[in-house]
């Protein structure tokens, strides 16, 4: 079993910051890619910000500049540090993993369970 749990999430005004952090736990050989994505009241689920096991990043565009999404290999975690917030950004974030978990099986995408955030005007 492999889980992934987040936390971070909350209220801020806006131009405020948080920072999300997702941490994979279980049976796991490797991370690959892990990422961040939000689903905002009546939109679709968007890819927010990913990063590979080498540090390749890339962000959707609404949040470049004002995003960065990093991760801690030892510890199987992403981070996602969210500054210059706006009422936009509301959203339940998601972290998602893309997880070998046995040598010779393919790789699983896996999510957390998601964290709130919310941005008032």
């Amino acid at each position: 079993q492999v889980h992934l749990v987040e936390s971070g999430g909350g209220w801020v005004q806006a131009g405020g910051s948080l920072r999300l952090s997702c941490t994979a736990s279980g049976t796991i050989s490797r991370v690959k890619v892990m990422g961040w994505y939000r689903q905002g009241p009546g939109k679709q689920r968007e890819l927010v910000a990913a990063i590979t096991s080498d540090g390749s990043t890339t962000y959707v565009d609404s949040v470049k500049g004002r995003f960065t999404i990093s991760r801690d290999n030892a510890k199987k975690a992403v981070y996602l540090q969210t500054n210059s917030l706006i009422p936009e950004d509301t959203a339940v974030y998601y972290c998602n993993a893309e997880i070998l978990v046995l040598l010779g099986m393919p790789v699983r995408s896996f999510w957390g369970q998601g964290t709130q955030v919310t941005v008032s005007s």
